[in-house]
């Protein structure tokens, strides 16, 4: 069964759709695909479905909805197997058996986390590569059409949350392989889109730097600096400053910048 939770939900098993439209059907199913090959307790899908406060006749409501996900999976491999051989009971809880490449989110992670060894070992082509094709794994907003409850909420932020880290260290790489000028372009969205993100901001400064730009680097800082202290009574970060002045200053390091192990562009501006 292949089944994207990185946008829209979908799921097909050889082509055919396993998609329910009930929307806790939809929450069981994403809960389970999240976790695929693991056990999710009952009292875990519970929680999901119904907060602290599930109604008496929950434990039976459950039953009768991971009933129907069997008649669905059931109706896509017509015969070729058993949907309980795919949705299994086991250990007080339910398992949803699919090989870990079929979830988009289980592929997400684990190339999030070969990038991340790509990085930190400095093999930064390597990174961006990996790292690029992590990102496009993205088609929208995570788990976007599902009513999260508190369990798919905290997936979702944690998700959202790695997706900038991801696509802040892919730009890190680029920056050490001298693509700047390159850059430049997606880093104007991406700022707009973040007006509060220091690491953005100072990707966008040193690369308009590089790209023989120091007054515009310097009023990407100032910018920033106004929506922080407006909008959260904040100076901007020490490191943001030194870089502010290391602009200033046309300091030999912005343009040749020493590569430590896992060593972030912003990180050169640390005390």
């Amino acid at each position: 069964m292949d089944i994207t939770l990185l946008g829209p939900l979908n799921a097909d098993k050889d082509g055919a759709p396993v998609l329910p439209s009930a929307a806790k059907m939809r929450q069981i199913l994403a809960l389970l695909a999240l976790h695929s090959n693991r056990v999710v307790p009952v009292s875990m899908i519970m929680e999901e479905l119904w907060g602290y406060n599930p109604p008496r006749t929950g434990s039976t409501t459950l039953q009768t909805y991971i009933l129907r996900l069997r008649r669905l999976i059931d109706a896509s491999v017509a015969g070729r197997c058993n949907a309980k051989e795919i949705l299994v009971y086991r250990h007080g809880g339910y398992c949803l058996i699919v090989p870990t490449g079929c979830v988009d989110v289980l592929e997400y992670d684990r190339l999030a986390a070969d990038g991340q060894r790509l990085f930190d070992t400095g093999e930064d082509e390597a990174a961006v590569k990996v790292y690029t094709e992590a990102l496009d794994l993205w088609r929208g907003p995570a788990l976007a059409d599902i009513r999260c409850g508190a369990l798919l909420e905290i997936e979702r932020v944690r998700l959202e949350e790695s997706r900038l880290g991801v696509l802040e260290r892919r730009i890190d790489a680029e920056l050490y392989l001298g693509r700047h000028a390159e850059l430049l372009t997606e880093l104007v969205v991406l700022t707009a889109r973040q007006p509060l993100h220091e690491g953005l901001h100072a990707q966008h400064m040193i690369a308009l730097y590089r790209s023989g730009r120091p007054s515009e680097a310097l009023a990407t800082f100032t910018k920033l600096r106004h929506r922080l202290v407006e909008d959260l009574g904040l100076d901007p970060s020490p490191r943001l400053q030194r870089l502010q002045r290391a602009i200033l200053g046309g300091d030999l390091l912005l343009d040749r910048p020493q590569r430590g192990p896992g060593r972030r562009v912003l990180d050169m501006f640390a005390a």
